[in-house]
Order: structure tokens, then C-alpha cells, then sequence
């Protein structure tokens, strides 16, 4: 599988990065399979890089695959944004953008119902993120190049 990360520089070797705001799926390293989206990740940042790995994904590997917005994504998004963490080397899934990440907080704080932000939502296009959760998960994860973005 070829995963792409935008950044400022080119990662040839992984780190599991705890930041100072808690993540969708917890502390990681994050990819997605949309280059287009890593691009978009990127383009943050003054001098963009698209980093590409390969990824060999491996039974020994605890993880949790989401492939779509549900109600038990919607609560491990929750659970990992409250800080809490979990025992997943891998996991995978939509991601909760800027936009969804309001509508969370809004159900979290109550002002708005769980059936109000399932109608706030709605994507207007695909996204994806897999985060690797820690040293035996980056073990399969293989940097083979990154390119400067103009």
C-alpha cells in the first residue's frame, strides 16, 4: 500500500509525535492513500514536501480499520480527543477535518444532538488517515522518496 504525508521535510524515518492538541486516533504518525489530500496537508506549510512510504501491513499488528463514518468512529474520535489513550498499533479511517472536529465539540458540549451532527457531517469529499501508533507499527512502514511541491 503507498501512503503519502505532507510536511515541511522530507521523513525518511518516522517518529510517533505527541502534540500539544489530541488527535482523531491518538498520538501517531499519520498517513493517508489520498495523495491529493497530503498535498493539501502540506500546502500549509512555506516550502511543501510529499513524503511516499510503503506500507506492508502485518497480522501480528493490532488494528482498527474504520471504512466509513459511524457511531463507534464518532466515539473513538471522541475517546482520542479527550486524550485518553488506546492499544491499537494501526488504525485507519476517515479523518474528522477542522469543520467535522467543530460539529464534535459541539455534540460533546451539548449544543448540538448526536442525530444533528450526523446531518452537519457530511463530507463533500473523501478523506482518509492512518495513524501508526508506535515503534512495531513504524517497523512496516518504508520511506521511498518525497518530492518538493511548487
Amino acid at each position: 500500500m503507498i501512503l503519502y504525508h505532507g510536511s515541511y521535510t522530507e521523513i525518511e524515518i518516522p517518529q510517533i509525535l505527541i502534540g500539544k492538541y489530541a488527535k482523531d486516533f491518538g498520538k501517531g504518525f499519520y498517513c493517508t492513500v489520498l495523495k491529493q489530500q497530503a498535498i493539501r496537508w502540506a500546502s500549509r506549510y512555506e516550502a511543501p514536501i510529499l513524503n511516499v512510504y510503503e506500507y506492508k501491513e502485518n497480522a501480528s499488528l493490532q488494528a482498527r480499520n474504520f471504512p466509513e463514518m459511524t457511531e463507534e468512529w464518532l466515539d473513538f474520535i471522541i475517546f482520542c480527543r479527550n486524550g485518553k489513550s488506546h492499544d491499537y498499533d494501526v488504525v485507519d479511517g476517515p479523518m474528522a477535518n477542522d469543520q467535522v472536529y467543530n460539529y464534535i465539540s459541539d455534540y460533546i458540549n451539548g449544543a448540538i444532538t448526536r442525530e444533528q451532527f450526523w446531518v452537519l457531517a457530511k463530507f463533500k469529499r473523501p478523506t482518509h488517515q492512518i495513524n501508526f501508533c508506535n515503534e512495531d507499527a513504524l517497523k512496516y512502514l518504508k520511506f521511498r522518496q518525497s518530492e518538493e511541491l511548487v
